[in-house]
C-alpha cells in the first residue's frame, strides 16, 4: 500500500481509503448493511494497509434528513483492536444545521455512534450556496477550533458540491486542513475541477477525492467506444484501473475513497493502490484515457447514484431511472435503442418509474450534481412513454 502526506495534518494516509457509503446490503434495504460481508470487506482493507475509513452521518439511511447506518456499523467493523489501525473520518450534516448548539449536538451524537472519544477528520459535510451562507452565519470556524481544542476532532475539512469561485471562498475562509472534492477523469473541470484541487493544494490544503469511479458510471457496462480506447492499450487494465490510476496519477491527491461493495473490489483496489505512483501514467496512456472520456460524454444525465435524493415521496427510483436513460444514449443504432424502449417496463416496476413523479422538488434540494431531477425525469418519460 502506497501513503501520501494529507496537506497540514501532515498525516500518512493510505492512497486509498474505504467509504461506507455504498456497503452491500440485505433484501435491497439501505438500512439493512450485511455486517458479515461488510465487515469481512472493510477488515481485509485496513489488514492490506488501507488507514482511513470514512463515512458520513446519513450515509445507509432513509433520506438525508436523519441518521443512517453507516456510522453505526463503522463502530461495529472497528472493534478488536482495528479502531487503533484506521482514522476515521465523518461529517457534519450542515443541511440540518439551524443553530450554533446543533454543532455541537451533531458531533456528540456522531462521537456516540462511532463509540470513539474523537474523530480524525471531520468535514463539514456537502458545503453549497446555500449550506455555506448558514456556516458563516452560525460562525463554524469558531465551532471547529472549540471541537479542536477539547479534543473531539483532530483536523478540520470540508466537503464540496458547487461552483469554482465558491469553492475558492471557502478555502480562503478558514484555516482548513483538508478538504474532499469530487474528481475523475469524466469531471476533471466540473464543480471544483483541477482547478480548484490546484489552488487548495497551493495552500496546503490536503486534497481527498470522492467519486472517482463516479458511483461505478466508469466501470460497469462502460459504453463500446470506452472500451475501444482501453483495448488500444498494453498491458490490459481494467476500466477500475485507468480511472482509479489516473486520480492517483495526480501527485496533490492525497487520499481516494472507493465505495466498495463486494470483496472483489476490495481486492481490485488494493492491488491497484500498491502501484498508484504519481506521474506514471505517460502521454500516450493519458491521451487514451481522454478517448474515453470523450466516448462518456453521450451521457444524458450527470448523475453519480449516491442517491442523496432518495427516498421519492412519489416512490421514484431516481438513480435507476436516469441509468436507464444513460444506457438508450450510448446504444449506437435505433435497433437497441427501440428495444430498451420496450423492456423499460419490465426493467423499472410502474411505482418507481418517472411518470410517477409529481414535481415536488425534494430531490432537488439534496443533489450533489445540482441536477434539474424534475425536468430530466420528464425526457425520460418521453423517451419511454
Amino acid at each position: 500500500m502506497l501513503y501520501r502526506t494529507y496537506g497540514k495534518t501532515n498525516e500518512q494516509v493510505s492512497v486509498l481509503g474505504f467509504g461506507c457509503m455504498r456497503l452491500p446490503v440485505l433484501d435491497g434495504i439501505a438500512r439493512n448493511i450485511d455486517d458479515e460481508k461488510a465487515i469481512a470487506m472493510l477488515r481485509h482493507a485496513i489488514d492490506n494497509g488501507v488507514n482511513y475509513v470514512d463515512t458520513a452521518y446519513p450515509y445507509h439511511g432513509d433520506g438525508m434528513g436523519g441518521g443512517g447506518a453507516s456510522e453505526p456499523f463503522v463502530a461495529r467493523a472497528l472493534k478488536d483492536g482495528y479502531r487503533d489501525k484506521v482514522m476515521i473520518a465523518t461529517k457534519l450534516p450542515s443541511w440540518l444545521i439551524k443553530t450554533r448548539e446543533d454543532m455541537d449536538r451533531y458531533l456528540n451524537e456522531q462521537l456516540e455512534r462511532l463509540e470513539t472519544d474523537h474523530i480524525d477528520f471531520y468535514l463539514v459535510h456537502a458545503l453549497n450556496a446555500g449550506t455555506w451562507k448558514t456556516m458563516k452565519e452560525l460562525n463554524v470556524g469558531e465551532f471547529l477550533d472549540r471541537a479542536m481544542e477539547d479534543g473531539r476532532i483532530r483536523h478540520a475539512g470540508f466537503s464540496f458540491h458547487d461552483e469554482l469561485p465558491l469553492f475558492k471562498e471557502i478555502v480562503d475562509a478558514y484555516d482548513w486542513s483538508f478538504c474532499q472534492v469530487q474528481y475523475n477523469y469524466l469531471d476533471e473541470y466540473y464543480q471544483a475541477g483541477i482547478e480548484g484541487l490546484e489552488y487548495a493544494a497551493a495552500k496546503g490544503i490536503g486534497i481527498a477525492v470522492m467519486e472517482p469511479l463516479r458511483g461505478g458510471k466508469l466501470v460497469r457496462d462502460v459504453p463500446n467506444g470506452v472500451q475501444a480506447a482501453f483495448d488500444k492499450a498494453e498491458p490490459k487494465r481494467t476500466p477500475a484501473e485507468w480511472a482509479l490510476r489516473w486520480v492517483w496519477n495526480n501527485p496533490n491527491v492525497a487520499v481516494t475513497l472507493s465505495g466498495m461493495s463486494t470483496m472483489e473490489q476490495v481486492v481490485e483496489n488494493l492491488k491497484i493502490a500498491s502501484v498508484a505512483e504519481p506521474n506514471s501514467l505517460n502521454q500516450q496512456e493519458l491521451e487514451i484515457v481522454g478517448e474515453a472520456r470523450d466516448a462518456f460524454r453521450r451521457m444524458k444525465v450527470n448523475c453519480t447514484a449516491c442517491a442523496y435524493c432518495m427516498p421519492c415521496p412519489a416512490g421514484v427510483n431516481i438513480p435507476g431511472n436516469f441509468s436507464l436513460i444513460n444506457e438508450y444514449y450510448f446504444l449506437d443504432n435505433d435497433r437497441q435503442k427501440q428495444g430498451l424502449k420496450s423492456a423499460y417496463t419490465s426493467r423499472m416496476e410502474e411505482e418507481h418509474s418517472a411518470s410517477m413523479c409529481v414535481e415536488c422538488g425534494t430531490c432537488e434540494e439534496h443533489c450533489p450534481q445540482n441536477l434539474s431531477i424534475i425536468e430530466e425525469l420528464k425526457h425520460v418519460v418521453e423517451v419511454f412513454a
